[in-house]
Order: structure tokens, then C-alpha cells, then sequence
């Protein structure tokens, strides 16, 4: 059954072809709003955006020139925007004694170029005087990583901190400039599926954990909830975000960790 919370409402969502980003698209249509699965895997956001009733468009999150296009599609498509999931991001774990400049370079290129393009461009289409021009939502994908000191994750953590300032920043700015747009993020924690199981893998490469079981056990060791999360959890966050609920919310980085990152 759809809930009608988001009706009437377009949602981009980023990184939308598998992971968070898919949950993401599933529990936006299923409030009622209209998606835009916005990924560079074609056919994978293809087949995502056909499951939830919505649309696809190609978006390399690094290329300026990728989010003009991207945008007025969504726009010229569905006659609106009203809410940016900016969730497209990379993990790679590494050592600072084997630190590769490019590693650093790429991850930063992805997570904080990425976020801070998708906020100029959702300010553009979402301000007055834009083709949208209603105001709207920006939800930003941090990390837990971003409050904590977990090895083998300093460019990783880095750039989910400068996501959490960028929010911040945008709040603000937004609010100066009569935007009439709301930027949030949220940082969630270990997630069991592809992404994290890569992240647990990446533990025991590195000699930091004797395997991927105990690696995952290290994190819940440091989750109050005893557990990790799902993805359907972050999922309902963003939705809350997202809607009418969120209102005054403003500006802030929502933990959805289980107390992880307390």
C-alpha cells in the first residue's frame, strides 16, 4: 500500500542503482513521491527505476556538466523537483603507511565534489526562479565514519565530515538567499549489505581484524543497539526528512547508528 506523505512530490535520488541508494528510491515511491534514479550504471538504475513506477537519468555525481543535464531531465520529465537524495559515495579502506594520493584524490572526488554539486545544482532548479522553483529538500548521505575513529578509513571519514560541514554551510546559505530549501544529512551505520560486507573484507586485507566476521563483531561491539543496521532503517529516515514531519528540521546530521558514533 502506498503511503500518500510524498505525493505530488519529485525525489532525485543518486547512487540509486543499487545499495542504500535503491532502498532509498523503494521507500520514496512508497510514500507517494515520484522518483528519478539518477546513477552511472544504466542498466541496473534502469531496472530500479522500472520498479518503482519512476524515471532514470545518467549522472557521473564528479561531472558539472553531468548534474545541468541530469537535472533539467528530471525536470523536463516529471514537471518538478522537490527533493535531492545526494547518497551517490565510494569507501576504499587503506593504511596511512601505504596512503595513495589518487585513492585520497578519487574519494574525495566522488563524496565531497559530488554532495557539493548536487546541492548547487538542486539550489538552482529549487529556488525562485528556477524550473522547479518551490523550495525543497537536500538529504545528504554522511557516515557514522564521520564520528568516529575507525582504522583504515581517514580519506573515507575525512570526506563524510566535510559532507556533514557542507550541510551546514548550505543550510545557512539557503536560508540567507530566500532558497526556501531545508539541507540535512544523515550518518548511518555498518549496513550488511554489499558495501559493508566490502568494508569488513577490506578489515582483514589490511591485518586489522583476523576475519570479516570479527570485524563486523568489532562494530557492534561499539553499537549500543548490539547490532548493525538495515537499510530499511536509513531508508525510513530519509523519508522523515523528506516530508512535511521535517518541517523545522534544519541544517542537522541525524545519527542512524544505533549509538555507534554517541
Amino acid at each position: 500500500m502506498t503511503d500518500p506523505e510524498l505525493t505530488g512530490r519529485t525525489a532525485l535520488v543518486t547512487g540509486g542503482a543499487q545499495g542504500l541508494g535503491r532502498k532509498f528510491a523503494e521507500h520514496l515511491a512508497t510514500a507517494g513521491a515520484t522518483v528519478v534514479v539518477a546513477d552511472v550504471q544504466d542498466d541496473k538504475g534502469k531496472e530500479v527505476a522500472e520498479r518503482v513506477g519512476g524515471h532514470f537519468v545518467h549522472l557521473d555525481v564528479t561531472d558539472d556538466a553531468s548534474w545541468e543535464a541530469g537535472v533539467a531531465q528530471a525536470v523536463a520529465e516529471t514537471g518538478g523537483l522537490d527533493v535531492l537524495v545526494n547518497n551517490a559515495g565510494i569507501e576504499i579502506a587503506g593504511l596511512f603507511l601505504d596512503l595513495d594520493p589518487d585513492v585520497v584524490r578519487r574519494i574525495f572526488d566522488v563524496n565531497v565534489v559530488g554532495t557539493s554539486l548536487g546541492i548547487k545544482h538542486a539550489f538552482r532548479a529549487m529556488g525562485p526562479g528556477g524550473p522547479a522553483g518551490q523550495g525543497g529538500v537536500i538529504i545528504n548521505i554522511a557516515s557514522v565514519a564521520a564520528t568516529i575513529a575507525f582504522p583504515a578509513l581517514s580519506a573515507y571519514s575525512a570526506s563524510k565530515s566535510a559532507v556533514d560541514r557542507i550541510t551546514r554551510i548550505a543550510a545557512m546559505e539557503s536560508g540567507k538567499l530566500g532558497l526556501g530549501v531545508r539541507v540535512n544529512c544523515i550518518y548511518p551505520g555498518l549496513v550488511p549489505n554489499e558495501m559493508g560486507a566490502g568494508l569488513a573484507n577490506e578489515m582483514t586485507t589490511l591485518g586489522l581484524f583476523p576475519s570479516p566476521e570479527e570485524a563486523v563483531a568489532g562494530v557492534v561491539a561499539l553499537t549500543p543497539s548490539g547490532r548493525l543496521a538495515t537499510e530499511d532503517e536509513i531508508a525510513d529516515a530519509v523519508v522523515f526528512l523528506a516530508s512535511d514531519r521535517a518541517r523545522f528540521v534544519n541544517g542537522i546530521g541525524l545519527p542512524v547508528d544505533g549509538g555507534m558514533g554517541m
